[in-house]
């Protein structure tokens, strides 16, 4: 088993990571194109998000603010995780 984990760690690691990547971005998503269904995960507009997550397109609504920085903040680990896989997983 320990051996399993060792040759499959950046596997298992963006696996975990990645869980609940599509519970974040549905949130963020939510706010930022101001609605409440379902539909606006399997829509293919990104210029928006894109602008909200990289500007400030709602300055005044703080549930925004705080999605915003969390998701930045989890997209930054997951381009470390990235990073790290193409420096030390390609040995």
């Amino acid at each position: 088993m320990i051996d399993f984990i060792t040759t499959h760690i950046w596997f298992i690691l963006f696996i975990i990571w990645g869980l609940p990547l599509s519970h974040y971005r549905s949130k963020f998503r939510k706010i930022v194109y101001q609605t409440d269904s379902w539909i606006i995960n399997i829509k293919p507009v990104f210029v928006k998000e894109v602008k909200a997550l990289i500007g400030n397109i709602y300055p005044d609504n703080s549930m925004y603010i705080k999605s915003r920085n969390f998701y930045r903040f989890y997209l930054v680990v997951y381009l470390i995780l990235f990073l790290l896989y193409l420096k030390l997983g390609s040995n």
